[in-house]
C-alpha cells in the first residue's frame, strides 16, 4: 500500500534534509499530520520566509537586507574579519559574544576530492575587501576537518603579500581528553600551539 501523494510529497521533502533518512522524514511528516492547523500554517510562513533571505553584499552571510546587521553594525570593529565556512558558524560564534569585529563567511571549502576550488567559495571578495577596506587582521576560523585547513592554508598563503596580521584559531587537545584517543591532527595541532607556561 502507498501513501496518497501529497503525504509521500511531503516525506519526499524531508527526505532532502541533510541526515535524515526515510524513516525519520516519515516521522517528521507525521509529526505535521498531528499538528494543529495554526502550527502547521506558522510551519509554511516560515518556509515561505526563507525565500525572503539572501546572502549579504559585503560578507556573504545570511541577511533579509543587501547588508547584515554585523556588517552595517557602526560598533562593530571593522578592522578584523573573521573568515567561516558558513552563516552557522558566526551564528556559534556571536553566541559567545567575546568577538565584536566582522566576518567574512566563504559558504563553503575548498576540497579536491569534490572538485571544489577556491572559484566555489566566496574567496575573491575577501581579497577585494582586504585591498579596499582598513583590515589588520584576517582570523581564520575555518572548520578543523581536511577541507577545513586546506581552506585556511590557500587563504593564508593568498594574503602573505599585503600587511595585515592573519591568525588562526587555537585548537588542539579539549579538557577531559585523553592522548591515546586523540587522533594524528589533534595531537599534531596540540604539539604545534603549545605555549609556555
Amino acid at each position: 500500500m502507498e501513501y496518497p501523494e501529497n503525504f509521500q510529497k511531503l516525506i519526499d521533502c524531508f527526505k532532502r534534509l541533510t541526515g535524515v533518512g526515510s524513516k525519520s522524514a516519515e516521522r517528521m511528516a507525521y509529526d505535521v499530520l498531528n499538528m494543529s492547523s495554526e502550527d502547521i500554517q506558522d510551519f509554511i510562513e516560515s518556509l515561505t520566509g526563507t525565500l525572503q533571505l539572501k546572502h549579504c553584499t559585503i560578507c556573504g552571510n545570511l541577511s533579509e537586507e543587501d547588508c547584515c546587521s554585523i556588517c552595517s553594525d557602526t560598533h562593530r570593529d571593522h578592522t578584523t574579519i573573521c573568515v567561516v565556512h558558513y552563516p552557522k558558524d558566526v551564528f556559534a560564534i556571536e553566541k559567545l559574544n567575546e568577538y565584536h569585529g566582522t566576518y567574512h563567511v566563504l559558504n563553503g571549502a575548498i576540497a579536491p576530492s569534490k572538485q571544489k576550488t577556491e572559484e566555489d567559495i566566496n574567496y575573491a571578495s575577501l581579497i577585494q575587501r582586504v585591498e579596499k577596506e582598513n583590515i589588520q587582521e584576517i582570523i581564520l576560523a575555518t572548520n578543523l576537518t581536511v577541507e577545513g585547513e586546506i581552506t585556511a592554508m590557500f587563504i593564508a598563503n593568498q594574503l602573505k603579500k599585503y600587511p595585515i596580521k592573519i591568525t588562526r584559531l587555537a585548537h588542539g587537545l579539549p579538557m577531559g581528553a585523553q592522548l591515546d584517543y586523540a587522533d594524528e591532527m589533534t595531537l599534531f595541532k596540540a604539539f604545534s600551539n603549545r605555549k609556555e607556561i
